[in-house]
């Protein structure tokens, strides 16, 4: 499981090619490692963030104090499964796994 920070996102390429070259079945929390190759992450769904970002703001704007709003979590979260990785590490992912999947890339 590879948590993302600063130095990970900038050296994500890296990460995902020495996790492939050690077949290491690496998860992320965010969604670009996947993209460039690792297996799967899980992980907010970064629209709904905004979404609730923008209504926070809106109740801001409209008179509300930022301390009497209740703190909230993340309600969305989205799996992306990347079937070209598994296959190149020997993996088979269940069909369950797919069909709960957001995204499958292939």
């Amino acid at each position: 499981m590879v948590l993302v920070d600063f130095v990970t996102l900038t050296h994500r390429d890296l990460i995902v090619t020495l996790a492939a070259r050690h077949r290491l079945p690496a998860i992320f929390n965010v969604s670009a490692f996947v993209k460039s190759g690792g297996l799967a992450s899980y992980s907010v769904n970064p629209t709904d963030l905004f979404r609730q970002a923008a209504a926070y703001v809106d109740r801001i704007l409209k008179g509300a104090r930022p301390a009497d709003l209740p703190v909230q979590q993340p309600t969305k979260f989205e799996l992306i499964i990347n079937l070209k990785t598994a296959k190149a590490l020997g993996l088979t992912v269940p069909e369950t796994l797919l069909a709960r999947a957001d995204e499958v890339i292939k």
